[in-house]
């Protein structure tokens, strides 16, 4: 036994333009309806062709309106896509030789120096070197000596 014939009616072809205009693939549209996607194409040919063509019409009146009402955004994007206006590119030029500095041939004094220096212009906080004592004098339940934490001067 068949399929009966798919019968379109006004508001099914309404639905069909409409999700056509929003941009939904004929896959989806015919799920929404369900039937194939060649029984949408047959029976609905002419609203899925026009459904997007009268919504861009539409916007491109939006556009128009408000580009003439002043709306400077819409203004530039018309000249721009409609009358074919560019931007002209700004060719920049420096003068000289941009520095480069291998850092591998730094001392780890020189680029802990460089570290301190770039930290501190960038708002840093600067790092305090803790040097380690080993005392005697305070008893440990370990080994019998404790690490003692002085500040370097």
């Amino acid at each position: 036994m068949g399929r009966r014939a798919h019968k379109p009616d006004l508001a099914q072809r309404r639905q069909v333009e409409a999700m056509a205009a929003y941009g939904i693939p004929e896959i989806n549209i015919a799920a929404v309806l369900g039937v194939d996607p060649k029984t949408l194409r047959k029976h609905y040919r002419d609203e899925l062709d026009l459904g997007e063509t009268k919504a861009n019409a539409q916007v491109a009146g939006y556009l128009f309106n408000a580009a003439k009402n002043g709306n400077v955004t819409a203004q530039i994007f018309w000249l721009k896509t409609r009358a074919k206006w560019r931007e002209v590119p700004v060719e920049l030029q420096h003068s000289g030789s941009i520095g480069r500095k291998d850092l591998s041939e730094l001392s780890d004094e020189e680029l802990l120096a460089l570290i301190y220096t770039l930290g501190g212009e960038v708002g840093l906080a600067p790092i305090r070197t803790i040097d380690g004592e080993v005392s005697s004098s305070v008893p440990d339940a370990g080994d019998g000596k404790l690490l003692r934490l002085v500040p370097s001067t």
